[in-house]
């Protein structure tokens, strides 16, 4: 093989996982049957939580899966697949790409890395479900706010009763 062709693919390796390595999730979705529409459709509303979706060689994403040590990924990488790495969060690309594969048969949702952990197909239906960072530290928030809320309305209440 061209020493050329060695190093350009080496090049895309190293690129696939830096992008692995800085994204909050990585999916691997297989596209087979979607028009290129469907696809132009999803792409643009991945964009908007910050996400894409690339396609590369099987071959490429299992060399830079096990560079960054996530061979697990490897059980998903047979027929035609399409990556997709969320910058945002790890449930916003998971949250769309399920509500999409709803309407969409043609689109499945294989499995990927979601904070650096391997998640199979079952559970990025339940990662799907999770609410974003932001709902879960404003639900933390109300947790350790209740506590504080409770004594200023009992303190509220002793001195009404005072007062009347």
């Amino acid at each position: 093989m061209n020493k050329t062709i060695i190093e350009q693919k080496e090049s895309l390796v190293n690129q696939v996982s830096d992008e692995m390595k800085n994204s909050a999730s990585t999916i691997v979705v297989e596209y087979r049957g979607l028009t290129v529409e469907k696809i132009s459709e999803l792409r643009r509303k991945l964009r908007e939580e910050d996400a894409s979706l690339k396609v590369y060689k099987n071959s490429i994403v299992s060399r830079a899966a096990n560079k960054v040590g996530y061979s697990e990924l490897d059980n998903e990488l047979t027929g035609p697949n399409a990556i997709v790495f969320s910058k945002k969060d790890s449930t916003s690309a998971a949250k769309l790409l399920t509500k999409f594969a709803k309407r969409n048969e043609e689109l499945v949702v294989k499995g990927g890395i979601v904070e650096g952990k391997y998640v199979d197909a079952k559970e990025m239906k339940v990662v799907a479900t999770l609410p974003s960072r932001e709902g879960l530290l404003s639900m933390l928030l109300s947790c350790l706010q209740a506590p504080i809320r409770n004594f200023a309305c009992a303190v509220k209440a002793v001195a009404d009763q005072k007062n009347n």
